[in-house]
């Protein structure tokens, strides 16, 4: 049922890499054990504490992130799987479980997750453009750390939200299973990059499963191909581990980049194998790995809404091609630039 592993070929992709030593603070709801988790979550911080009316079921949203990003399963071939199973997420409760959350605590979220040296930072949720938001994602991105968020979703946003159109932010749309633009995923000049939001499996509360759909899943999804690309090169600062995203992306849409897939959908094996010049060398194209070439060994919930507005698979919560792009910069010179409430 997880079509997106398929889609995005993660068995190969996990020759190559699995996350191993990355550390995700996903700044979300709750998130709750299970077994496919098991081990790989950090002791994180609650900054919302008891805010769960009794007569209302806790969110499984946060535990399906979690799952997307670093589920392992619990044997051959069972359980849920995620992009980066050897990552380890840091919970970063910032959001009621029934309820919109506050600009303030997402911001206090990602200052602390910024203290504790996370290496990919992952926001679901759409907020506003608050002094203090904004000073906090920008100290996060200067302390070379991932920040990967969510554009938005349809009918409830109109455009890209923040902080998802902050530039240096990896902002991430949707597509669907035959790799075309999700509905459900708004639009906009500022998006990097897409990946699959429809009706996406993966770990929910309970021991059971969920399903998603909506930006949230494909930032999830995001942030752990983040993950592989900084356990395969850790020295590779954030904002060129966004490049080799964006720059091995598969190209949907118009030629180039585009307001519904930004530079396309993200490719998990040739963001880990191409030949991507670095950021500001004039090359022409991308070189994917040769032909042939032998890789390395290596439920049930309901929607949440989020002023943090949105936990955006905030559609719907329930319990590739192929082509190498030519290269261009992530944000090039030309580009307007992003619009950002100061």
């Amino acid at each position: 049922m997880q079509w997106h592993i398929q889609y995005l070929d993660v068995a190969r992709a996990h020759q190559i890499s699995q996350g191993e030593g990355v550390v995700v603070a996903l700044e979300d709801t709750s998130v709750s054990s299970h077994p496919d988790l098991e081990g790989c979550l950090l002791p994180g911080i609650d900054l919302v504490g008891a805010q769960q009316p009794s007569q209302q079921q806790p969110s499984s949203h946060g535990t399906l992130m979690a799952g997307l990003i670093a589920a392992h399963g619990r044997n051959k071939d069972e359980g849920a799987l995620g992009v980066a199973p050897k990552a380890k997420v840091l919970p970063v409760r910032v959001q009621p479980d029934t309820r919109d959350g506050s600009t303030d605590i997402l911001a206090a979220g990602i200052e602390w997750a910024t203290a504790n040296h996370a290496d990919v930072i992952s926001v679901s949720s759409v907020a506003g453009a608050s002094v203090r938001l904004q000073r906090a994602v920008r100290t996060a991105l200067a302390a070379d750390i991932v920040l990967v968020a969510a554009a938005g979703n349809q009918p409830e946003d109109s455009g890209v939200g923040y902080p998802a159109s902050e530039e240096g932010v990896i902002a991430v749309g949707g597509s669907d299973q035959s790799g075309r633009h999700a509905p459900v995923s708004v639009v906009g000049r500022e998006i990097d990059v897409a990946a699959p939001a429809v009706d996406i499996y993966s770990t929910g509360r309970g021991d059971k499963y969920s399903k998603g759909t909506g930006t949230s899943s494909a930032t999830a999804i995001v942030a752990g191909a983040a993950a592989l690309i900084r356990s395969k090169y850790p020295d590779l600062p954030a904002e060129e581990v966004a490049h080799r995203l964006t720059a091995t992306a598969i190209d949907k849409g118009p030629p180039g980049r585009d307001d519904e897939y930004g530079y396309g959908v993200i490719d998990l094996v040739a963001a880990l194998t191409a030949d991507v010049p670095p950021l500001g060398f004039e090359s022409s194209a991308v070189t994917p790995p040769a032909s042939g070439t032998a890789l390395p060994e290596g439920g049930d919930a309901g929607d949440d809404g989020a002023a943090v507005r949105g936990l955006a698979t905030l559609g719907v919560l329930v319990a590739a091609g192929g082509g190498y792009l030519v290269w261009r910069r992530r944000r090039r010179a030309d580009d307007p630039p992003p619009r950002v409430s100061r």
